[in-house]
């Protein structure tokens, strides 16, 4: 069992290799076999800071395990809320019940980012989800951080973020009266129901991320447009910015607010005389190359 670190492949270890990206919301699978090969499966979200290795051992039994077919040997775990060693310990101690004899590797999802975007080369490396984060990296190891202290307190450009504000300026009275209308025939605004929501019922960064596909279908909006920009370019501001020459680097992003909002996201950078180069949806793709590549002789 590890809890982070390098990648080191055990050819000795005959069986399926298992690599997972797990956010807040769901968690992509990749089986890999000696030759290279790839099959695919989805689960929940598998997070320590919101659940028990108990919890997640009952995810990894019900919903996986019907999907894996061979006996796995290997695991290579990116996920979100894997921050702390303790963290990556219960998450690798839930995969340990489920796959007993196998090597259980569990590294926070930001190296994940870094190594799907970046591969071996150094770079900047974002992920722009329900939640956000960045990272420089080396091409090997992640060398600086600054943490995104989460939803309530961070998590600056996320789903999350934009969710927080459109309800911010809903109950301010800020939006436009038909931006009001749209989002109260989609949505219960009601004081009670959102208070329910962010304070009472579990995963409230989900819910509030929620909101965010309503404003991606409302973008052509001046007002909305303009808010994300806003939200998008803070995000710079706090993160990507504070990173020294941060113009030497490529910039990569990862995520459904990423992969959604591009091109807003590239006039953001664009202004701020930054480039972006790949912007990939989910990692999983990008971090199941990178492990073949080291299955190659």
């Amino acid at each position: 069992m590890s809890a982070g670190g390098e990648t080191s492949l055990d050819f000795n270890l005959a069986g399926m290799i298992l690599i997972a990206d797990s956010g807040s919301t769901k968690t992509d699978w990749r089986i890999l076999d000696e030759a290279g090969n790839v099959s695919q499966a989805r689960t929940s979200g598998l997070n320590p800071y919101h659940e028990t290795e108990g919890s997640m051992a009952t995810v990894l039994r019900d919903e996986l395990l019907p999907q894996v077919e061979h006996v796995i040997r290997q695991v290579y775990f990116y996920g979100a809320g894997c921050a702390t060693e303790s963290a990556c310990a219960n998450v690798a101690a839930a995969l340990l019940q489920i796959f007993p004899d196998a090597f259980a590797e569990v590294n926070n999802d930001q190296l994940g980012a870094a190594r799907a975007l970046c591969g071996r080369e150094a770079g900047i490396a974002c992920i722009l989800g329900t939640g956000s984060n960045t990272c420089l990296y080396d091409g090997q190891k992640i060398v600086d951080n600054i943490p995104p202290m989460g939803y309530i307190i961070g998590d600056e450009g996320s789903g999350s973020n934009i969710g927080k504000e459109l309800l911010n300026r809903y109950f301010r009275r800020e939006l436009p009266q038909k931006i009001r209308e749209r989002l109260e025939k989609r949505f219960d605004m009601s004081k009670e129901a959102v208070l329910e929501h962010v304070y009472r019922k579990p995963f409230p960064n989900r819910y509030m991320a929620g909101f965010a596909k309503f404003v991606f279908q409302n973008l052509q909006d001046p007002y909305l447009m303009r808010m994300v920009y806003d939200i998008l370019s803070n995000f710079f501001d706090k993160t990507i910015c504070r990173y020294d020459n941060c113009q030497q680097y490529k910039i990569h992003f990862t995520g459904s607010i990423a992969f959604y909002f591009g091109n807003l996201l590239r006039q953001v950078a664009s202004d701020k005389g930054l480039r972006i180069f790949n912007i990939l949806e989910g990692p999983i793709a990008g971090l199941t190359l990178y492990h073949q590549e080291a299955l190659k002789p």
